[in-house]
């Protein structure tokens, strides 16, 4: 995993991530674990804070780490601007994992996914820009392609917003950019573990015999 500016003089200039403060929402999710793991793999970073709601999988994450000091943790929503604010002084780079994911329960919880998804990533920008963060690296989903659900829907509106806020910075303040990725195998959601589960029963049932899936 590299950085790349987004700067249209230098598309391929790297940015080089170690010795820097690196925050992570959402850290606790299964997309986190693997960033926190490429991060102190590959680079050198000064600190990697963890912004995340729940605080049991913090607790669960600082017990698997508890001998690396540079690993810090911070219970916070996206949903609140103040919380962001404070939590990104002094912070080089921002990777945004927060959001809601599972696409039937943002089907029945339309505004909740609209608050998190969308008012969340303003609040990232504003944050962001206040505290001149350098890097705002987003993580987006491919159903942001002509979406056909809410989830993609709100995920598109934010890739938006992420790729419209480099226009109030005018390239020589914080840069964003975002990264679709599509499903990823045996995260939380995701139709390997509910497969396993069916398995018990020998009976795997999808929800069209014609579908696709990318994975």
């Amino acid at each position: 995993m590299y950085f790349t500016s987004n700067i249209k003089d230098s598309p391929n200039k790297r940015y080089n991530l170690n010795n820097k403060t690196i925050l992570l929402t959402g850290g606790t999710g299964t997309i986190g674990n693997y960033i926190i793991e490429e991060l102190f793999k590959n680079y050198n970073p000064k600190k990697v804070i963890i912004f995340s709601r729940d605080e049991m999988k913090q607790h669960t994450m600082k017990i698997q780490n508890k001998d690396n000091k540079r690993l810090e943790f911070v219970i916070g929503d996206v949903r609140n601007f103040e919380a962001l604010n404070r939590a990104f002084r002094n912070v080089n780079v921002v990777i945004h994992a927060a959001a809601m994911k599972h696409v039937p329960i943002c089907e029945e919880n339309p505004e909740e996914a609209v608050l998190t998804n969308i008012l969340g990533a303003k609040n990232i920008i504003n944050a962001a820009i206040n505290n001149n963060v350098d890097r705002v690296f987003a993580i987006s989903s491919d159903k942001a392609s002509s979406p056909t659900t809410l989830y993609g829907a709100t995920k598109f509106v934010s890739e938006k917003l992420f790729n419209h806020a480099n226009t109030y910075t005018d390239n020589c303040g914080t840069k964003f950019s975002c990264v679709r990725l599509g499903n990823v195998l045996g995260s939380r959601g995701s139709i390997i573990p509910v497969f396993k589960e069916q398995s018990k029963n020998g009976n795997l049932k999808v929800t069209d015999p014609e579908m696709t899936r990318f994975l």
